[in-house]
């Protein structure tokens, strides 16, 4: 592969399981953008005391639209360091209600041709319920309590329309184990 691989889709989606499996299949590097968001955010002169700030007065809504800008930033300079990789984005990272910062993320994708969303289910609602499962068994697994801001944010995710317009193909996982899904992909992957 000469192009990157990016998986967009909401929380609790598979984005990391299968970017991971997918690197290992290929044998190419694996970048997973949240693990890396915070120096990206830096170099853009983000301000994590006004962060706290925005957080404490606006709740996690605010705090999400606040990013907004250094997220597409972030997709646009994670494209251009990361050319021949697995790109796993945050659920965040391919969702916009800006028309300016979409439209800035959707150029900086428009030349891959392997932008693949990740959803359990063609029924939104189901993959809804699932990703929200997942993602809950997963917080109570680190003794986190869900709370629904956050399951609400993970709705938006799955119902925005950014994603569908983003992905040049979209791959349900429900019903396929983590390697079925890679030998999907795999088989639909468009050489660059």
């Amino acid at each position: 592969m000469h192009t990157p691989i990016v998986l967009i889709g909401p929380m609790a989606a598979g984005k990391s399981t299968i970017a991971d499996l997918l690197s290992k299949k290929l044998d190419i590097p694996r970048f997973e953008v949240d693990e890396h968001r915070w120096t990206y955010y830096a170099a853009q002169g983000y301000d994590n005391l006004k962060g706290e700030e925005i957080y404490k007065t606006q709740g996690i809504n605010g705090l999400i639209k606040h990013w907004k800008p250094y997220e597409a930033e972030t997709v646009v300079r994670v494209l251009a360091d990361q050319p021949n990789s697995t790109i796993d984005f945050g659920a965040g990272h391919s969702v916009y209600d800006d028309a300016t910062l979409f439209a800035k993320v959707e150029a900086a994708l428009a030349p891959l041709p392997n932008v693949i969303l990740l959803l359990p289910s063609p029924d939104l609602d189901e993959s809804v319920r699932i990703c929200n499962e997942r993602f809950s068994s997963v917080l109570e697994g680190e003794d986190i309590e869900p709370d629904a801001d956050t399951l609400q944010l993970n709705e938006h995710f799955v119902k925005h329309p950014s994603n569908a317009r983003l992905a040049k193909m979209t791959i349900y996982t429900k019903g396929k184990t983590p390697e079925e899904t890679v030998d999907e992909i795999v088989s639909k992957l468009v050489a660059g």
